[in-house]
């Protein structure tokens, strides 16, 4: 059955139904938020029906999103930074490719070599390995990157991990296993 069938029983065209789901996954936006921008559009639709949408048609807008995004580049930009959640302190370890798009998040209550092999594992299970990894002076990265990349060069600097630092702003991990 072709996508464009199975919207035709429904109220709102395809390229509503298709916008708002892609709002929703793209970005990362409640659906109240995108009932609001659709209202500011003029487009009336209530935040259940875009639920619905979502839950109906996710897998397919899912698939497309994934096609559509740019590969990462061959260098990467790892590092972690304590977050207090509920009162309770975490350690958000964030890996990000040269151009600053974020690869990958893990959030964890230890910083240690055992997570960082945890999260380079969950790094090259999702990406082909990189050319370059740049991380800050954690030692706990130093024996994980030499075992599980052995051909990516590792540069640990402070100075050379600025990609990441500046990225630390907003996380769109939200969809994201954590």
């Amino acid at each position: 059955m072709v996508f464009s069938d199975r919207l035709k029983r429904h109220r709102y065209p395809v390229s509503i139904i298709g916008n708002a789901i892609w709002l929703y996954h793209r970005f990362n936006l409640s659906y109240r938020d995108i009932e609001e921008q659709l209202a500011y559009r003029g487009i009336i639709v209530s935040y259940e029906s875009i639920r619905s949408w979502c839950i109906k048609f996710s897998h397919h807008f899912r698939d497309v999103i994934r096609k559509r995004e740019r590969d990462p580049t061959d260098k990467w930009h790892l590092d972690e930074m304590m977050i207090k959640i509920n009162g309770e302190w975490f350690i958000l370890w964030r890996a990000v490719d040269s151009q600053g798009h974020e690869l990958d998040i893990l959030l964890q209550k230890r910083r240690n070599k055992r997570v960082a092999i945890r999260f380079l594992t969950r790094l090259l299970g999702s990406n082909s390995p990189p050319r370059v990894i740049v991380t800050d002076k954690l030692n706990s990265y130093k024996k994980p990157v030499a075992k599980l990349c052995p051909h990516a060069d590792h540069r640990s600097h402070k100075g050379l991990n600025n990609r990441v630092e500046n990225a630390h702003q907003l996380t769109h991990g939200g969809k994201k296993n954590v």
